[in-house]
């Protein structure tokens, strides 16, 4: 059983192709990171398995019950951009509030969990106009988790999070994850993608591009590094010359999978490498292959 399945899922806005033809399986337990620039469709896709917007064409399935289905909303959590609440009340009582109108008795017990796995016990009380963007999006992360939900599906959730933040939050998610809930994160904040997620979608212009375990996305060539000492630069530059190769920094980074081959040229042209490591690119390269070039400038690497 699949928590989502996602069969030609395809939505257009007048002229525009918000998403084409996308084809998903997410298993249960997974963090299932759902990356792409802005622009490319996620937002989207999550509005149409919250039912929040019909496709056009293609199909869509939670746990295996097609949707549309009402009754999935009671085991699916979700944050989709930035949460909105009611800002002259405290954030206990809009979670109250929130619990109320998903039809649940708003308990305090339950509230109270959920403001604990959000990191908000201390500021519970104060009116969340006093909130920062980081702890509305804490208020957000939440409210979904409500009722404890099976299937969590957040949109681009660590916005307005510090680096501590994000770090909390990443160790949130892989807690939920181990303790079976499924966890579908929209985002397009590569480093984040890569240490929390189990399996990523890649999509561009509505469409998939790839999709695997973050560590085989995009290409699968590894790269050789090395380190040589400033006065050995240019025989180094002119000996490497027969492969790829581009300067980072100190470091000439070589398009070649094996390091023997690259020291020993080195060694050939009478340069000692202070340092030779093979590695394979970080998902942000890997991923900035995979797509158009204009869509560039709206993935970055951290925050």
């Amino acid at each position: 059983m699949d928590a989502i399945r996602c069969e030609g899922l395809r939505k257009v806005f007048g002229a525009t192709v918000a998403v084409d033809d996308l084809q998903l399986e997410v298993a249960p337990g997974q963090v299932y990171g759902f990356l792409g620039p802005n622009g490319a469709g996620k937002t989207t896709t999550i509005r149409m398995l919250l039912g929040l917007v019909a496709p056009s064409a293609g199909r869509a399935w939670l746990f295996d019950r097609p949707l549309p289905d009402p009754r999935l909303l009671a085991s699916t959590g979700s944050m989709i951009e930035e949460p909105v609440f009611y800002p002259w009340m405290s954030g206990r009582a809009n979670l109250e509030v929130a619990a109320g109108t998903a039809g649940r008795r708003p308990d305090r017990a339950e509230v109270s969990r959920v403001l604990g796995a959000a990191g908000l016990e201390t500021d519970a009380e104060r009116k969340v106009k006093g909130y920062s963007q980081g702890m509305r999006q804490r208020l957000g992360l939440a409210a979904a988790l409500l009722g404890s939900p099976s299937l969590l599906i957040l949109d681009e959730p660590t916005n307005g999070l510090d680096p501590a933040g994000i770090r909390e939050f990443r160790d949130q998610l892989k807690g939920l994850a181990a303790d079976g809930t499924t966890v579908f994160l929209s985002s397009h904040l590569l480093a984040e993608v890569e240490q929390v997620c189990d399996r990523v979608a890649a999509v561009a212009h509505g469409r998939l591009v790839e999709e695997g375990p973050p560590g085989q996305l995009g290409m699968t060539r590894r790269q050789v590094r090395i380190h040589v000492a400033e006065d050995d630069a240019q025989a180094a530059a002119v000996a490497l010359a027969r492969w790829p190769v581009r300067r980072e920094g100190s470091a000439f980074v070589i398009d070649h999978d094996s390091g023997r081959d690259v020291n020993g040229l080195l060694a050939a042209a009478g340069v000692i490498a202070e340092s030779v490591s093979v590695e394979l690119p970080s998902l942000e390269a890997r991923f900035l292959e995979l797509i158009a070039p204009e869509d560039t400038d709206d993935l970055v690497a951290n925050r």
